[in-house]
Parts: structure tokens; C-alpha cells; sequence
């Protein structure tokens, strides 16, 4: 039987300065998680692997077993140290019962499963949406190099597309290496299903980010997800959830969408939120996703051919919901109402789940370069009020409240309808709120320049 060679996982330079996601399960034989009991066999078991299965195995130990029932086509790689000798079960009381320890099978494991892989540049505080949590296009993919491992590429519903990837010590970055690879007996034990996986030169090499491009086998993703609740989501522990572009399930807190420009880095952003705003004492306990996505078709209307991207920063109460991530994608408004500009964000809206206006959560609109023309407006409405009280206390300016009988017309008229002093009163009149498509909740923003409310479609 061949030797496993003992050495840790060390990614190559190029991978270091890339995103990569790590594949995290094994088939390992003495990884009491690939068996039946949830233990390795004791001394003098019988093991047992499916006999219908094809499966690679890292022996690290020695074993004493009584009899191995093998599959029709695997190997046992013996790591330094490792092998097997026989011994009667009936020595070992734990084994007198004379059942088989059972390997589980070893096809359980799916490419688009999230639990099974782990990103590369992880941080505390910071989370990933579930299209993002397996490998995204621009990605390096990772399987451990001192660990035997096994993976389905699904029912072939598309090309799994990556930037590279690295298995037994090789690194493939051309189709035509890994199709030889993924054609070999080794590469046979390790992948399988009717899936295809390929690789090519996408590096992402832009500082605002690149869309994962996961949102055609997102079905697949959740399924995997969902399988092990019954193919469900969870209740949200909260009112008017929301679900963000690339998530499965709805959850509590709160959504910002940033319209960017040329000069957006999104990495110097996300450092910016993770120790200017989550290092806060205030926000402990809320986790950020930040990432590109598509914009929705809905809202790209009138954006411009070059505005199809948003980046969407997801926050999360990962405990009771206290309205922590509402506070903070406020703090977040507020910031880029100051430094919107020279970080390359355009305008900023806000959802937040739970909310108390409508009924649905709110969204609100901020753009930077309307911060000047909002202030000029609001000093026009404050000289037009003062007019009108001097007009009024001087008796040639007169209203009356809505509902109330108008005097009797005598003579020219001494008043004239002012639309600054009845915007309070004609929002009884405003359009509803329009509900997202995605969900029962409404969102809508006030648009301070005309004084009425735009429905989001």
C-alpha cells in the first residue's frame, strides 16, 4: 500500500495573496466522524466499507481489527507508522457484540454544501452570504494535502468554475492539466458525479470586488444547506425579515446597498467598517457581510448601462434582536454622509428588519452630492414659514384645517393655497408603499427635494 507523506497545508504565494476557500471533510479512517457509532472501531472490530463505492482512505494509526470487508475499487494510504494486525473481538468486551464497525458513505459530501468549506481570509466579525460560502469563480480552491477527501460535483446541472485548484500537492490552473487529473484513477477516487469542474485565468483585479457568480446554482446551494432541517428555513426571530442577495434564509438586522464609482476599493471598505464600527463596544455581537452583487433589474432603470453592480453590506444580530444593526447602518449613513466622496461611494440605501413605519422595513436614501442642495432647500422652507406668520399676524394670509367649511366668498379673495403649509396634511394622500417582490414587507424612501414618498417597486 502506498505511504502518506506527513506535511502541512501550505498554499503557494500566488494563493496567498488571492481569496481561497479550503475543503474541510475528510475520509479519513481514524476521523470518528466517518463512522457508523461516531467512534473508530475498537480493537478486534470487523470494518466495513460500502462495497459499491469508490473511496481513498488515510490510515494514520495502527488498528487490530478481526476482518475487513473492502470496497470493489479504493485504496488505504498508510501514513508513517500506520497498518493493520488481527485480533480475536472476543478480548475486547466493546467489541463482543459482534456488530461491524461501518464506514458512512463517502459520496455524503457536496461540492455546494457551505458547512463544508472554510474561506482563506476569514475574520472575526465578518461572515459570508451562502452563495459565497463555497468557492465563487474568482476563488482558489484548497483540498488538504495531508488528508484523504472525497467530493460530488452535483447532478451536472453546470461547470463548476474556479480560478485554480490545488489537490495532492498539484496546483491546476488549465483545463486541459485538471481534465488529466479528474481522468486519473487518483483523481477518479477523489471527485465524482456527473458535474464539471473547470479552471481559468479569473483572478478578480478589481479593487471595488467582483460578483461571486454562484446565483445559477444557488438552488443547489440551498438545498445542501437546508438538507440536514428537512429542506426548511428556520423561523427569523423577528418581524418583517429580510433576505439578502446570495442568502437562502431570511434574518434579522439590517441591509446597506452602495452605489459605487471607479475609485471604490472594497477591501480598504471592509477593514474601514471592521475596526472603525464593529470593534465598537455598541456592536458587539453583530456580524458584516460585505460583498459585490448584481444590482436588481428593478433598480437599474435610469442608472446607466455602467451601474450593475451594488456592494451590499449585510448585518446581523446574532443574538436577541435589539436593534443593534438598525443603530448601525445608521452610524454607517452618517459616515458616508461625510466621507462618501473620497471613499467612492455614490448614494447608500438602508433596509432594516423589524421595522416600526408601515409595517415593512424602511429604506433610506442617502447621496452625497445632495447634502448642499437638501440644506439650501430646508433654509427656503424656514424664510417661507417666516413669511407666512408675519403675512398671517399681519391678516393678509389665512388657512383653515382640512374638513373645515370654507367662509363664504365675498369679494376678491384674501388668501391664496400654500402647498409648504398643507405637505403635512396631503400625506394622507401619498402613494402606498409598493411590497418587495422577495417578501410581505414594504420599503420606501422620502425623497427630500419633492416632499412626497417614492415606492420602491
Amino acid at each position: 500500500m502506498p505511504q502518506a507523506r506527513e506535511h502541512a497545508i501550505v498554499p503557494s504565494p500566488a494563493l496567498t495573496r488571492a481569496s481561497y476557500k479550503l475543503w474541510v471533510p475528510n475520509t479519513d479512517f481514524d476521523d470518528a466522524a466517518n463512522w457508523s457509532r461516531n467512534r473508530t472501531p475498537c480493537a478486534g472490530a470487523a470494518v466495513q466499507f460500502p462495497a459499491d463505492k469508490m473511496v481513498s482512505v488515510l490510515v494514520r494509526e495502527g488498528h487490530s481489527i478481526s476482518d475487513m470487508l473492502l470496497p470493489l475499487d479504493g485504496e488505504l494510504v498508510l501514513a508513517s507508522g500506520a497498518g493493520f494486525s488481527a485480533k480475536d473481538p472476543s478480548s475486547n468486551l466493546d467489541c463482543s457484540t459482534g456488530a461491524s464497525a461501518l464506514f458512512l458513505d463517502p459520496d455524503r459530501f457536496s461540492w455546494h454544501d457551505p458547512h463544508l468549506w472554510r474561506s482563506g481570509d476569514a475574520a472575526r466579525g465578518l461572515f459570508s452570504v451562502d452563495a459565497e460560502r463555497v468557492p465563487c469563480r474568482h476563488d482558489d480552491v484548497v483540498f488538504p494535502s495531508n488528508a484523504s477527501f472525497r467530493v460530488g460535483l452535483g447532478p451536472g446541472v453546470g461547470t463548476v468554475r474556479v480560478c485554480s485548484v490545488r489537490a495532492l500537492g498539484q496546483t491546476f490552473t488549465r483545463d486541459e492539466d485538471l481534465a488529466a487529473f479528474l481522468a486519473s484513477r487518483a483523481g477518479r477516487l477523489r471527485f465524482h458525479g456527473f458535474g464539471a469542474l473547470s479552471v481559468g485565468p479569473d483572478a478578480c483585479d478589481d479593487p471595488s470586488g467582483c460578483v461571486c457568480g454562484n446565483a445559477e446554482v444557488l438552488p443547489w446551494i440551498c438545498a445542501a444547506l437546508l438538507q440536514p432541517l428537512g429542506g426548511r428555513c428556520p423561523q427569523a426571530a423577528c418581524q418583517d425579515a429580510l433576505r439578502p442577495e446570495g442568502q437562502c434564509c431570511d434574518l434579522c438586522g439590517a441591509i446597506v446597498s452602495l452605489t459605487h464609482g471607479p475609485t471604490f476599493d472594497l477591501e480598504r471598505y471592509r477593514a474601514r467598517l471592521l475596526h472603525t464600527f464593529l470593534a465598537l463596544p455598541q456592536y458587539q455581537g453583530l456580524q458584516m457581510a460585505v460583498s459585490k452583487v448584481p444590482r436588481q433589474p428593478r433598480l437599474r432603470e435610469g442608472a446607466g448601462e455602467k451601474s450593475d453592480t451594488d456592494i451590499q453590506v449585510v448585518l446581523v444580530e446574532t443574538g436577541p434582536v435589539t436593534g443593534g444593526a438598525g443603530r448601525l447602518a445608521r452610524a454607517l449613513l452618517a459616515d458616508i454622509a461625510e466621507h462618501g466622496e473620497p471613499l467612492g461611494v455614490l448614494s447608500a440605501t438602508v433596509r432594516e428588519s423589524g421595522a416600526s413605519v408601515g409595517g415593512g422595513p424602511v429604506a433610506v436614501l442617502y447621496a452625497p452630492g445632495l447634502a448642499g442642495g437638501v440644506a439650501a432647500l430646508l433654509l427656503l422652507l424656514l424664510a417661507l414659514l417666516a413669511g407666512a406668520l408675519l403675512l398671517q399676524r399681519a391678516g393678509r394670509l389665512r388657512w383653515r384645517r382640512r374638513g373645515e367649511a370654507a367662509p363664504a366668498a365675498s369679494g376678491a379673495p384674501l388668501g391664496f393655497h400654500n402647498p409648504v403649509f398643507y405637505m403635512a396634511d396631503s400625506a394622507e394622500a401619498l402613494p402606498a408603499p409598493q411590497p418587495d417582490v422577495r417578501s410581505s414587507s414594504r420599503s420606501y424612501f422620502v425623497n427630500p427635494l419633492f416632499g412626497e414618498a417614492e415606492a420602491e417597486a
